[in-house]
Formats: structure tokens, sequence, C-alpha cells
């Protein structure tokens, strides 16, 4: 029998050496993006030219970008902007990857070149010869197992979370470096405004005692949480593609037990956490708490096993017929597809299963107010959601369905819901281009 293979332990600096002009260097997702390395590399800039990464959800500045401004030793690609990839992107530092974020372990089988190195941030080796990945499984351990050589930085202030995919073992890693033992990133929630709470009072009267959530990420899905914490819905269960703050209030207050998931019961199941402290603290070694992979938490053929799913996500801007633009502003990429349209796909796939896509009904730019429902999307807008898919559009103004309704009937669901100030204005396009006929009324809210 051939011998398990042991992982070198090596300094930062020495697997930083590994990398080579023109190399694919993979940093994985979220919290499992390395530090200690990440600075190593950035050291090395002036003995490197061409050398890639692939990243997603960088919580901290990425040292690789900070000594490297002008592009000439690394360039960078990420699955999914958080604020920080969103400036070096707008800077000509980043580029984005489009994508359906739970197919991409798949990306990796089928179309993506095994990286020269993966580099992924773990707790250290546990009794069971495994380095777990913590809070942020997503694809990491697909990059893992693809790579052509597997580093893993060890930190012990990063929780240690259950999940049947969430570990590496040691057999599967070449390289071990010490990490700064830094603690995991916080996220606060983003204070909820007067819009945010009135489009969670729609949602959360349509959520009952059973539903099996999908929560995503912003001040409106957390003010949703914080709404049914108030109500007492009760037995709540988690399957969704990121655990956040409001998600551990409704777990914290008992409201979460999950008991009529048909997958896995009982359990909280996400792929990745940004949060507090808190939040980081109570899924540490707690069994209560699945860390798996993102295409078990995304793709809607599995989802869809639960009954009554219920969806909800944001949006930046819709049309009068109804497709969602919630990853880009004109050609200025700000964030990401995400899970979104699985999660839309996947509700309504579900047995009583529902979606919400929410906005606010205005914002502001430059001191100007302008609405968020369109006649035509802005120019070099992405479409996230197509009209074909959605259900439930909630502004402060109400709540409609989508679902089976025709070009007119749409667009005057969607006028309902604009801000009154630009309903006229809206009505009036959607006539002189024939998405609503001559005769059709549009009744007032």
């Amino acid at each position: 029998m051939a011998s398990m293979k042991l992982a070198r332990r090596i300094t930062a600096t020495e697997a930083a050496a590994l990398v080579q002009s023109g190399d694919w260097v993979d940093y994985g997702a979220a919290l499992a993006q390395p530090d200690a390395f990440d600075r190593a590399l950035a050291a090395r800039k002036s003995e490197l030219q061409d050398v890639k990464i692939r990243s997603c959800l960088s919580t901290r500045p990425r040292a690789v970008l900070e000594a490297d401004p002008q592009r000439e030793h690394f360039q960078c690609y990420s699955w999914h902007f958080a604020g920080y990839d969103r400036k070096q992107h707008d800077a000509g530092l980043c580029h984005y990857i489009p994508c359906n974020l739970g197919e991409i372990p798949d990306y990796y089988r089928r179309f993506i070149e095994p990286p020269q190195l993966a580099v992924l941030k773990t707790s250290p080796l546990d009794a069971h010869g495994c380095f777990n990945l913590s809070v942020a499984n997503l694809w990491n351990r697909e990059v893992a197992l693809r790579a052509k050589r597997v580093v893993v930085e060890v930190n012990d202030a990063v929780p240690h979370v259950h999940g049947s995919d969430n570990a590496l073992h040691r057999s599967e890693v070449d390289y071990v470096i010490e990490g700064d033992h830094a603690a995991p990133p916080e996220l606060a929630n983003p204070p909820p405004c007067d819009a945010d709470r009135a489009v969670a009072r729609f949602i959360a009267a349509e959520i009952g005692d059973g539903a099996c959530l999908q929560v995503g990420i912003g001040a409106m899905p957390n003010a949703v949480c914080s709404l049914l914490l108030e109500s007492g819905v009760r037995n709540l269960g988690i399957h969704t593609e990121m655990l956040t703050n409001g998600i551990m209030d409704l777990y914290t207050a008992g409201c979460i037990t999950g008991c009529g998931k048909s997958l896995d019961p009982g359990k909280v199941v996400f792929s990745f956490a940004l949060g507090s402290e808190r939040l980081y603290r109570t899924v540490d070694r707690n069994a209560d708490f699945q860390c798996r992979s993102v295409e078990y938490t995304n793709l809607p053929h599995i989802v869809m096993q639960n009954d009554n799913v219920v969806s909800i996500n944001n949006t930046t801007e819709m049309d009068l017929q109804g497709q969602a633009a919630s990853e880009s502003c004109g050609h200025r990429h700000i964030s990401g597809t995400g899970g979104q349209l699985q999660f839309i796909r996947a509700a309504y796939a579900s047995k009583g299963g529902k979606s919400f896509v929410c906005l606010s009904s205005t914002y502001e730019r430059r001191g100007v107010r302008k609405s968020r429902i369109v006649l035509d999307l802005t120019p070099g807008n992405v479409v996230t959601s197509p009209r074909s898919d959605m259900m439930y559009v909630v502004t402060e103004f109400g709540l409609v369905n989508l679902k089976g309704k025709s070009v007119p009937e749409r667009a005057a669901a969607m006028i309902s819901l604009a801000h009154p100030d630009f309903r006229e204005a809206l009505e009036r396009g959607a006539r002189g281009h024939g998405l609503i006929p001559k005769g059709f009324a549009v009744r007032a809210p």
C-alpha cells in the first residue's frame, strides 16, 4: 500500500516562492482567502510577471493589489465583488467572472484549467487529520482537489464548523504555512431605513410557520428577519448561501428549528458566513450548523426538495416587464449574480415556495432623486433575473406577483410599485412604447 502523503510545513515566504510568472493562483473565496501568503507573494512582485489570481468577496485589502497599482505583475479576477473588490474594479485592477455561484465547482471540473497553486485559510489540523474550511466552504474544496499544489494557511482564530464536505484531509494538502491568527473580519448589519422596514412588513406577512428561508445580504433581508422575530413565527428552516447576522438573531431567539425541512432537518445549512463575532462564536463546533458546498446550497434541483422555500433578495433596478438588474450600475459592475437567480428558481419549484425580489422605489444620485423602476434598464445594466422567472416584487408601496401576468398587466403592476412622483411618466412611456395598449386601464393602488 502506498504511504499517505504528509503535508510539509514551510514558511509563507517559501510558499510564495512556488509561484512562477504566468501561473494561476487561486485564493478561494470569502474568509478562506489567505493573508500571510498574500503579503509574501506581494513582496515578490519585482520577480514576477502576469501572475493571475482568482478570488471572491475580499473582506480585507489584498496585498498583491496594493503593491501593484499599475497591474505590471498581478492580474486579479473575482467571482463576486465585496466593497473592496468593487473599488479595485473601478480602478481597473480587478475583473469580474460572470457566473451562477452554485455552478462554480463544476466550472473547475469542466472548464477551468487546474491552477498551479491553491492557497486557502483553514483551521489547524484536527484530531481526525483534517484542516477545517471554517465558514467558507463554497467551491474551496473543489479548487483544492483540482489544483496542482495545495497550500493551507492555518489560523486558530477562525471557527471550526461542521459539514460533511467542509474539510481537507492532510493527504489532500501539499504544504502548511502558519497564518497570522487574526480574528476573522466582521460585517455589521446595515441600518434599515423606512423603505426597508416597509418592504419587510409586506414580505413578513407572507411567511408562515415552517417556511424554509434563503435570505440574501443587505438591510432589507435583515429587516425581514427582525420582523419575523417580533411576529413570533416558529419552526423556520434555513437553507441558504450566506449565513447573516439576521439569521443568527432568529436562531438565538429559538425561531429556527428546521423540523419541517426535508433536507437536513433541524440543521441550519449555509455555504459561507460573514457577520459579527457573535455569529462566528455561535457556529464554532455547533452541531446545529452545517457549512456545505455551494452546489448543495444553491442548485435548484436540490433546494426545491424542501417545501415552502422562501427566497428573499435585493435588486437595484427593474423595468416594467419584470427584469431585475442586481449587479451593475450601467457598465460599472458592483457585485455579481451570486445565487439570486438559482434561489428564485428553487423557490418556484418548491412545493408552496415563494420568491421575493425587493427594492426601494427611489435612490438619490448627486442630489437628484431617481426611480429604481424604469421603462428601460440603464444602458449597460446586466439582467440578473429575467422577467420569465420573476414572482413577487416588493417596494415600500406594495407587493405584486408577476407570475402568469401579460406584458400590459406586468407594466401596470410595476407602475403601482413605483414612487407616486414617477408613475405618470412611467405610464406615459409604457403606452408610447406599446407595453400598455390603448384602452387598458392602469388602476391606482
